[in-house]
């Protein structure tokens, strides 16, 4: 778990300029979505280790089973990961999509065995 903060404080240390900057009121910050991204990983990790979630190939989390469990705060983890790769591309100049295309690579490539993702065709396997 520690390696995966760790990762993702980088990932959105990246991010840290473009919140840092004066925004209007209710915009979020970048603390503030790393502290909901922290605090959401060990919930998603246990609905990943039981098959309920995967990752699909947008780099999105996607429900692998019809239990619907914990759908506030799967719907609220995409809603930020769609912000940080808004957020990436627009600084890289490539679209979110793509973005999320190639998060979701790096995902699938340190995902645990067991868990499930989405390869590009669409088709979906379980790491072994």
């Amino acid at each position: 778990m520690l390696k995966k903060i760790t990762v993702l404080s980088f990932f959105l240390f990246l991010l840290a300029p473009f919140f840092l900057t004066p925004s209007p009121a209710g915009a979020t910050s970048v603390k503030e979505v790393k502290a909901r991204m922290i605090a959401r990983i060990p919930t998603i990790n246990s609905l990943k280790n039981k098959g309920i979630i995967g990752e699909n190939n947008q780099g999105f989390l996607e429900y692998r089973s019809g239990s619907k469990v914990q759908q506030k705060l799967i719907d609220a983890e995409n809603a930020d990961r769609a912000l940080v790769y808004r957020v990436i591309g627009k600084k890289q100049g490539a679209s979110p999509a793509l973005v999320g295309q190639r998060r979701a690579k790096q995902i699938a490539r340190k995902g645990k065995a067991g868990q499930w993702f989405q390869k590009a065709d669409g088709s979906w396997y379980k790491k072994s």
